[in-house]
């Protein structure tokens, strides 16, 4: 039973390391961890550059409406809605070019 509640514990640690694209704020890098959404949506976004391991660049984030990413030296422009279905993981800063 302690195992259990080990594994559980370890598995809400890492869950609450991820955050959706739309949450990270102007200038701040991550790594694309999961797509969720349709296999159509996650297809379109993995074809777009964004698939799990690849770092991320937030450039414009004003708190509605689309926001402004950089992924593989590509500009690329996503509704809140789309960005919310991106989960990343922040990086602290210097740690912007691994991963992609």
């Amino acid at each position: 039973m302690a195992t259990e509640s080990l594994a559980e514990h370890s598995r809400s640690s890492t869950a609450a390391t991820l955050h959706p694209l739309a949450e990270l704020p102007p200038a701040q890098h991550g790594v694309i961890q999961e797509l969720q959404g349709s296999h159509s949506f996650r297809s379109r976004l993995a074809a777009l550059g964004f698939v799990p391991g690849t770092s991320v660049r937030m450039v414009r984030n004003l708190g509605h409406g689309p926001v402004i990413v950089t992924v593989r030296d590509t500009r690329i422009a996503l509704g809140r809605e789309e960005a919310r279905q991106v989960l990343v993981q922040a990086r602290r800063d210097g740690d912007e070019h691994a991963g992609g």
